[in-house]
C-alpha cells in the first residue's frame, strides 16, 4: 500500500491500532540484544509452543528493549478488559505456566514486576485482577523517567510500520511536507532547544541552519550510529527498538536542508540493529515514505546503511566521513565543518541516532512542549545506559537537570550488596570520574563539563568502594590509546606516555615526580590534540587526579592500593578462624599457591601467589582477606 494522502496514512494507523490492541491477548517479548542475551529467544519459542499446544489465539510479538535490562527476559502481556502486566526474569518453564493461565482467562502474579496503566483498563474487573501489583511508575527505576526518544521502545514491534504509525508515526513528516516550509522546520527545531545527543551538545537547529545555507545544491544527511563507548548501548537499542523514528527524523531533516540522500553509519558489531534498520528502510520505501514523490509531493529522499569496521575514532564527524568515503577513518582539521564541506566536499548534516529519534516528536508536539522538558539551555531528555556497580542497571531516559543523586541512588537504587558508591564516570572513556560528594550536580552539559567530565553520548558507569580510581583511569586511557588513529603526535605519543606512568603507579614503581609529569602531559594532550578523541582522552586521568589525589598518593608514597585492586600493592591471606577447609580456593587457584587439608584452615604461599584474587572472589566464608 502506497501512502500518498493523509487518509492513506490514517488507514495505515488504523491497521496498526488493531495490531497494538487486538481483541485477544497480546504478548510482547523484549528481544533487543539485551533480552536475547538473557534468553528471550528461548522464552519466545516456549510461549509460541505453549500457545500452539493449547490452541490459544493470541498475538505474539518480538518487541524491542523494555528498559530494565537486569530483569530480562521481560514479557509484556495485554489482556483486553484486564490491562497490561510486565513479567520479569521469565524462563521457558515460566512461559508455559503463563500461557496456561492466559488460556484460563487469568493474568497470573508469578514473576509479575508491575502493571502498566492503560486507557480504558481501569474497570472493576481490572482492579480485581491487578490487585496487589504496583503500577510501573511506582517502581524507582521508572518513576522519574520521561520517554521521548524511547517512546515506542518495547511497546511496538520494531519491524511493523503499521504499529509505528499507530503511535503517531509519520504524522510529523506529513505535517512537515504539507504545511511547513524548510525554514519553518529549522525554526521549530531551533526553538525547541534540542542539542546534539551524540556528546558535543551543539545546538541542532543552528547546525541545520548552517547546512541549509551552505553553497551548492547537493547535500547529504548522515545518522551517526558508530557507538563505541564501553558499557554504552543507547544508539544500538534505539535502532533495534524503534528504527522508524530515526528514519522519519532523517527524512524531515532531508526536507529541511534540501538533501535527497541519507546514510546510516553503523558499526558492523551491531547485526540486529543493522537488520532492523534495513528492514524499516525497505518497508518505508514500499509504502512510499522513502523514495520519490513522498506523500504525493515532489520531495525525494532515500537512505542507505553503511557498515563501519568499529573504530572508536569514527564517532568523530570528519573521521566518519572519511570512512564513509572509503578512506582511513582519520579526522581532519576544522574548519571547514561538515555542515559546509563534508561528504565528498558537499554540505553534510550529521546527527546522532538519539537526535534524529527526537525530531518527529518535536514537530508533532511543538517546540514549546519540548523546551518545557528539562532546564534552561538543556531542553528535552537524554538516554543513559546505567551500568557498573549499581543495584538497578538498564536503559534510562530522563529530563535533563535531574541530579546524579536522583539517577544513581533513586533510579539506580544505590550500590550493590549495600556497598557505598564512590564515583560515577559519565561520557564513556573520554569522560571524567565524578565523586559521590558531587552527586548533587544536575545532569546537564555545563555542570558535567565544569566537574571535569562530559555528557557524552550517554554512558554512565557507577563505581563503589572496591574500585581503584587509578586503575579505572588506566583502563579507560588504554582504550583511547588503542583506538587513537595515531595521526597527531599529542594524542599518539601523549596517551602512550600517560599510560606508562599509570602502569608504574599501580605497580608501585612511581615517584612523586611522576604525578607532576602525568598531569603536565595530560594538559598538553588535552590542549594540542587534533580531534575530540585526543582532546578528551585525558579526562579520566585529570578528574581522578583532581578528586582522588589521596589514592594516587597512597600508591606512590605508601606503596599500597586503598581499594585492594592493584596486584603489586596487595597481599592475600586466609583467616584461619573463618576458613572451613572446603577446598574450593585450593582447587580454583590457577598457580597452586594454596595448601591445606580437608576441613582444616588453608594457607596461601606468598612466593607463589600472583594476587589474582580468584580465591577472594569465590570463598563462600569470606575467609580470604586482602592486606592493603
Amino acid at each position: 500500500m502506497k501512502i500518498k494522502t493523509p487518509s492513506d496514512l490514517e488507514k495505515l494507523r488504523d491497521q496498526g491500532q488493531c495490531m497494538l490492541s487486538p481483541q485477544k491477548p497480546r504478548v510482547s517479548v523484549g528481544m533487543a540484544t539485551c533480552g536475547l542475551a538473557a534468553g528471550a529467544g528461548a522464552v519466545f519459542d516456549a510461549l509460541r509452543q505453549a500457545a500452539d499446544n493449547l490452541r490459544l489465539d493470541l498475538t505474539l510479538v518480538s518487541a524491542g528493549c523494555i528498559g530494565c535490562c537486569q530483569e530480562e527476559p521481560l514479557v509484556d502481556v495485554r489482556m483486553p478488559g484486564f490491562g497490561r502486566v510486565l513479567y520479569a526474569r521469565m524462563t521457558p518453564e515460566g512461559a508455559d505456566r503463563l500461557i496456561r493461565s492466559l488460556a484460563s482467562g487469568e493474568l497470573p502474579h508469578e514473576n509479575a514486576l508491575a502493571y502498566i496503566p492503560e486507557e480504558g483498563s481501569d474497570t472493576p474487573k481490572s482492579a480485581e485482577v491487578l490487585s496487589g501489583l504496583v503500577p510501573i511508575n511506582a517502581l524507582p527505576f521508572y518513576a522519574k523517567q520521561h520517554k521521548v526518544i524511547l517512546r515506542n521502545s518495547g511497546l511496538i514491534d520494531p519491524q511493523s510500520i503499521e504499529e509505528y504509525a499507530a503511535r503517531g508515526g509519520y504524522k510529523s513528516l506529513l505535517l512537515a511536507l504539507l504545511q511547513l516550509s524548510p525554514h519553518e522546520i529549522i525554526d521549530e527545531i531551533t526553538r525547541s532547544g534540542l542539542r546534539g545527543r551524540g556528546g558535543g551538545g551543539f545546538p541542532t537547529g543552528k547546525k541545520w541552519e548552517v547546512c541549509s545555507r551552505a553553497a551548492g545544491t547537493a547535500r547529504f544527511i548522515i545518522c551517526n550510529a558508530d557507538e563505541g563507548d564501553p558499557g554504552a548501548y543507547m544508539d544500538r537499542t534505539v535502532l533495534e527498538s524503534d528504527p522508524y523514528a530515526v528514519i522519519e527524523g532523517m527524512t524531515i531533516g532531508g526536507y529541511a536542508i534540501g538533501a535527497s540522500q541519507g546514510y546510516v553509519y553503523v558499526r558492523n558489531e551491531y547485526p540486529l540493529a543493522i537488520d532492523r534498520i534495513n528492514h524499516a528502510i525497505e518497508r518505508s520505501t514500499e509504502c512510499g515514505l522513502l523514495g520519490e514523490d513522498i506523500l504525493g509531493t515532489d520531495f525525494t529522499f532515500s537512505i542507505q546503511v553503511i557498515r563501519g569496521a568499529g573504530a572508536f575514532v569514527c564517532g568523530e564527524e570528519t573521521a566518519l566521513i572519511a570512512s564513509l568515503e572509503g578512506g582511513l577513518g582519520e579526522p581532519r582539521p576544522r574548519p571547514p565543518y561538515p555542515a559546509v564541506s563534508g561528504l565528498w566536499g558537499k554540505p553534510t548534516l550529521i546527527n546522532n541516532v538519539k537526535t534524529w529519534a527526537s525530531v518527529a516528536a518535536i514537530i508533532r508536539k511543538g517546540p514549546e512542549w519540548y523546551a518545557g522538558i528539562g532546564t534552561k539551555g538543556n531542553a528535552g531528555t537524554a538516554v543513559f545506559s546505567l551500568v557498573g556497580k549499581v543495584a538497578n542497571t538498564g536503559l534510562v531516559e530522563i529530563p535533563l537537570g535531574l541530579t546524579l543523586e536522583e539517577m544513581i541512588q533513586g533510579i539506580g537504587g544505590g550500590g550493590l550488596a549495600g556497598k557505598r558508591v564512590k564515583a560515577v564516570q559519565t561520557g564513556g572513556p573520554s569522560g571524567g570520574c565524578i565523586p559521590a560528594d558531587l552527586f548533587h550536580l544536575p545532569i546537564d552539559y555545563a555542570s558535567l563539563t565544569q566537574a571535569g567530565s562530559i555528557m557524552g553520548s550517554g554512558g554512565m558507569v557507577v563505581m563503589d568502594e572496591d574500585t581503584c580510581m587509578v586503575d579505572v583511569a588506566r583502563y579507560f586511557l588504554r582504550f583511547t590509546m588503542e583506538e587513537s588513529c595515531g595521526k597527531c603526535t599529542p594524542c599518539r605519543e601523549g596517551a602512550r606516555y600517560m599510560y606508562a606512568i599509570l602502569t608504574r603507579i599501580i605497580e608501585g614503581e612511581a615517584t612523586p615526580e611522576d604525578l607532576v609529569l602525568l598531569e603536565e602531559i595530560a594538559m598538553w594532550v588535552k590542549e594540542a590534540s587534533l580531534c575530540g578523541l585526543g582532546q578528551t582522552a585525558p579526562n579520566p586521568v585529570l578528574s581522578t587526579l583532581r578528586y582522588f589525589r589521596d589514592e594516587y598518593d597512597a600508591h606512590v608514597r605508601e606503596k599500597r592500593c586503598p581499594a585492594g585492586v592493584c596486584r603489586a600493592l596487595i597481599k592475600l591471606t586466609i583467616n584461619a578462624e573463618r576458613c572451613t577447609g572446603c577446598g574450593l580456593c585450593l582447587r580454583e587457584c590457577p598457580v597452586g599457591a594454596i595448601r591445606g587439608k580437608k576441613k582444616a584452615p588453608h594457607i596461601i604461599d606468598p612466593d607463589l601467589c600472583t594476587h589474582c584474587r580468584t580465591c577472594y572472589d569465590i570463598c563462600p566464608e569470606k575467609a580470604v582477606e586482602i592486606v592493603r
